[in-house]
């Protein structure tokens, strides 16, 4: 009977220090970007000029841009086409053809008024200052920055957040600008996501 109970407390020990690695890794924020207040010159990419232009900088293989990726059709969903916005998937030198092509790609290709293309050696992630897959930056018109950071509230957890929010209501209410929230995301600029620790 001491046996069992013995087995049964440490059984109980292991899931517990299980639990907790995974709820601090859900948890934990990836490094911060820190855009420029300005369009980055140089970019790439087409900023709107009659609205706002949002751009996601993402890992093809991050499992935690899943959620930051139907977070971002909740958004567009509520924008109503006051947004354009952009999907860069990183791509590394040596990735062999269609890398970046994945799952993950697909499902932001489906959102309705939302352009995907890869980022060639994470050229414009370093242009917006990005480092998390995940990371979002909100521009307006003008190119004045409205938000940069994470649109879910934990690593892969959808629902709501501030990011999506301060996102919504600078698009559709003309909130005022410079929302910053944390990304929830593997390395951007990493060939391989990863992993729990």
């Amino acid at each position: 009977m001491i046996k069992k109970g013995l087995i049964a407390a440490g059984w109980v020990a292991v899931v517990g220090a299980g639990m907790s690695v995974l709820l601090r890794y859900e948890n934990s924020p990836g490094a911060a970007g820190d855009p420029s207040a300005r369009w980055p010159a140089g970019s790439g990419i087409r900023r709107a000029d009659n609205r706002a232009t949002l751009v996601m900088l993402a890992h093809p293989h991050c499992p935690c841009t899943r959620a930051s990726i139907g977070e971002l059709d909740t958004i567009m969903a509520r924008a109503q086409g006051r947004v354009a916005a952009q999907v860069l998937f990183y791509r590394p030198a040596d990735a062999p053809r269609d890398w970046e092509k994945s799952d993950l790609w697909d499902k932001a290709a489906a959102i309705p008024d939302v352009s995907v293309a890869w980022d060639n050696q994470g050229l414009e992630a370093r242009r917006f200052h990005a480092a998390t897959s995940g990371q979002v930056v909100l521009y307006d018109a003008r190119g004045r920055l409205l938000f940069s950071g994470g649109i879910t509230e934990a690593r892969g957890h959808s629902g709501d957040n501030i990011g999506r929010d301060a996102i919504i209501a600078a698009l559709t209410m003309g909130a005022a600008g410079g929302a910053k929230t944390f990304v929830f995301g593997c390395s951007l600029l990493d060939a391989r996501p990863e992993p729990p620790q």
